[in-house]
């Protein structure tokens, strides 16, 4: 171990406050042990005094000699679990002897502790009947009676804690932990020798805390474990305290010579230094500790400094060591307590409100309710500077919708008829140009627009979704384009050679209907896409607007589970609304009172007698300075002549088709947005985004609430404890404060 000097070593200190501390200091002291009764020792810290060794170190002996207390000494009764003793000076005499549990004790053992309690008139008293006291105790932490055999932990991590009060007490505590051991004894297994050494660890490891390291002097020193236990924790010694025991059983003249070098500093030095003491052996019955002293008026003891060797010395200096640290740390200790306060606060807050009765659980669920429908108000109405969580591109809803449709709308006029319609208008020849037109600006908005839905990975679904939407779901599907399928023109001729009857240049209007089912075959397929894409937006708009909204992960995944069927039947709904007007679209007599319909058929037969009559028309720029094309009277009457009636019938078939298609197209896409998606899906009362409201929460059944927000029994406990720190840790800060 490092020293910063090879003097013999001596607290710098102890001359200053040997005097006042037993006089100035108990209140803080008392302050500390308060601190030690609340068990913040858990949480925070505390400064403290703690006695280790190996077994048959001495250590038993040494405690008696410190506290009075007759500590049992045999091999088989050795210290088997913590000891906190802690004298003061009072006017009355009185002992007070409890357990602290450990930190891992569960609420059943805790509860078993608080029944042990004992109190006794004096020291005395607690002389007499410590060995029996010690039996107790060991049968509440559920040790066996001996280590050697019976039923029950060997070791445990709960605390005893003896209270000692008198005139003529002195104001010191100590902490004796059990002795480390090597070889596994009777009883004892490797896991009780690794359970040792952690506790030893567990208990030297702050820099708060005081090492008392007793190692007999009869030993060699370099056989101590201790030593290097502590020499872990404590790098440069400069809180390792060495005492030595055992000093009339070092005879020969080279180990007491060893033994000096220690005390003189002059041999493994520690800042703390060494003491040298002589506690009451088995067969010294009730010597007094001054008798025993005697010793140290002998050579080669008496060589050495009396601040450093008998039992009065280390008393005396160990209460300077703890008033020392407790003055030096008490500031930290004060913003440690704060810090650990605000801290759990803070890991409380993250849990949550508290759901213990049905009234906190409802008005839990009802305030996240709240916040979702308020998310779900600013993402239909695209208010996105009303919430940074809008940064999540699931969260802009009406947005994400908005570009959907446009792009289905795009694609349906694109790809929804199965066959080319002929264009019947008449190019004249100086209107032809072989250059092409340059690109639509609507068309490069509409690839962008794909894009983002490539991005939004809209067409590809994550396990859960397929398993939640089901057959919702559809695949995006190819349509066959037009140009595959041939002209619509020559399909009427086809279907109408195979299905006419006893005409007189007639058709059957039923012509008009085949042909604008066959026309208007892929509408279904885009349309399932469509809803698809839509369906998948809104639920990812929904499961990422509750996780913003209810950070507990077991209620968001109970809620999810509770309103899931409520959101496929609400989507499903949408769906077969759409069908609907596919159905009713594809599948009833054509008819419209719109008189654009009227118009673009009369605009189509205007634009076929133009096209027979172009081949006689004659040039004239004359009259008004342009090209205008002139046609005789005659002509026109003349002009379809020559058709036969199956051209004539095609022909109006089919402008009638191209007429009310196009009308029905418009028609049809607007009502897939505005009942199947806006009505049904985003505005509408049965819109799954109003599945998950107040009023939903208000009308839940108390046994479905605590099924979906009743806190999980892992959180429960977290809330337990952190409350339970959190009025700890309230009521050390007002000890430390007053």
């Amino acid at each position: 171990m490092h020293i910063r000097n090879s003097q013999p070593a001596q607290h710098p200190k102890m001359t200053v406050y040997r005097d006042t501390v037993l006089l100035s200091d108990p209140t803080l002291l008392a302050k500390i042990d308060n601190l030690r009764d609340l068990n913040i020792g858990q949480h925070v810290p505390l400064p403290q005094l703690v006695v280790v060794g190996d077994q048959s170190s001495g250590k038993s002996s040494l405690l008696e000699s410190l506290c009075g207390i007759p500590f049992p000494k045999a091999q088989s009764l050795c210290t088997r679990h913590a000891t906190q003793i802690t004298s003061r000076r009072s006017d009355e005499e009185s002992v007070k002897i409890t357990i602290n549990p450990g930190p891992h004790a569960s609420e059943l053992h805790r509860k078993q502790l608080e029944k042990f309690r004992q109190t006794l008139p004096s020291g005395q008293n607690l002389r007499e009947r410590f060995a029996d006291i010690l039996a107790e105790a060991n049968k509440s932490m559920g040790l066996r009676a001996e280590a050697s055999k019976g039923e029950g932990d060997i070791f445990s991590e709960d605390v005893l804690k003896v209270e000692i009060q008198g005139p003529n007490e002195d104001y010191l505590t100590v902490i004796d932990v059990p002795g480390i051991f090597r070889t596994t004894m009777e009883g004892t297994t490797k896991n009780d020798m690794a359970m040792v050494k952690e506790l030893v660890r567990g208990y030297i490891k702050d820099d708060r805390t005081i090492i008392l390291a007793v190692l007999p002097s009869n030993v060699d020193i370099a056989t101590q474990e201790i030593l290097e236990l502590a020499e872990e924790y404590d790098k440069s010694g400069e809180r390792t305290l060495g005492v030595l025991t055992k000093a009339d059983l070092v005879l020969e003249n080279r180990a007491q010579a060893a033994v000096c070098d220690l005390i003189q500093g002059r041999r493994r030095p520690l800042t703390l230094g060494y003491f040298l003491v002589r506690n009451r052996g088995p067969d010294n019955g009730d010597v007094e500790p001054s008798e025993l002293d005697q010793i140290f008026r002998q050579s080669p003891w008496n060589d050495l400094p009396p601040g450093r060797v008998g039992i009065a010395a280390l008393k005396e200096q160990l209460a300077v060591l703890l008033v020392e640290i407790s003055r030096r740390e008490f500031p930290k200790l004060l913003r440690e307590v704060n810090d650990k306060i605000k801290e759990c606060k803070k890991e409380l807050a993250g849990l949550g409100p508290p759901r213990q009765d049905e009234r906190e659980q409802r008005s839990f669920l009802s305030r996240i309710a709240e916040a979702f429908q308020h998310r779900a108000r600013a993402a239909l109405a695209a208010d996105y500077q009303a919430d940074p969580a809008f940064d999540q591109t699931e969260l802009r809803l009406i947005t994400n919708v908005v570009n959907i449709t446009e792009v289905y709308s795009a694609e349906f006029r694109q790809g929804a008829h199965a066959r080319h319609f002929e264009d019947v208008r008449p190019v004249p020849e100086d209107e032809y140009s072989e250059s092409e037109p340059e690109e639509d600006q609507g068309q490069r908005t509409v690839q962008c627009l794909r894009k983002l839905l490539d991005e939004a990975k809209l067409d590809e679904y994550t396990p859960d979704e397929s398993n939640e939407l089901g057959s919702i779901l559809v695949p995006p599907a190819r349509p066959r384009y037009s140009w595959y399928n041939g002209t619509v023109t020559t399909w009427i001729a086809d279907t109408y050679l195979r299905s006419r009857g006893l005409d007189l240049g007639t058709f059957n209007a039923h012509q008009v209907s085949m042909a604008f089912a066959e026309q208007s075959r892929n509408w279904g397929a885009l349309t399932s896409v469509y809803m698809s894409r839509v369906v998948v937006t809104l639920h990812r708009f929904i499961a990422t607007a509750l996780r913003s909204v209810c950070p507990d992960d077991e209620a968001r995944k109970q809620l999810w589970s509770a309103i899931l069927d409520s959101l496929v039947e609400r989507y499903q709904k949408a769906v077969d609304h759409a069908h609907l007007l596919i159905e009713v679209e594809r599948h009833k007599q054509p008819y419209t009172l719109n008189q654009q319909f009227s118009e673009a058929l009369s605009k189509a037969r205007g634009e076929r007698i133009t096209e027979l009559l172009h081949p006689k028309a004659r040039k004239d720029t004359k009259q008004y300075g342009e090209l205008q094309y002139m046609v005789n009277l005659d002509d026109i009457a003349r002009a379809a002549a020559g058709k036969r009636n199956l051209d004539r019938m095609q022909e109006e078939i089919h402008d009638i088709l191209r007429a009310y298609y196009n009308l029905a197209l418009d028609r049809f896409v607007d009502n897939v947005f505005h009942l199947a998606v806006g009505h049904n899906l985003l505005h509408g009362p049965s819109s799954p985004l109003q599945v998950f409201t107040q009023e939903w929460v208000f009308n839940l059944e108390p046994d479905s609430l605590e099924q979906i927000v009743g806190e999980s029994r892992a959180t429960k406990k977290s809330r337990s404890v952190l409350t339970k720190k959190i009025d700890d840790l309230t009521k050390a800060l007002k000890i430390l404060k007053r």
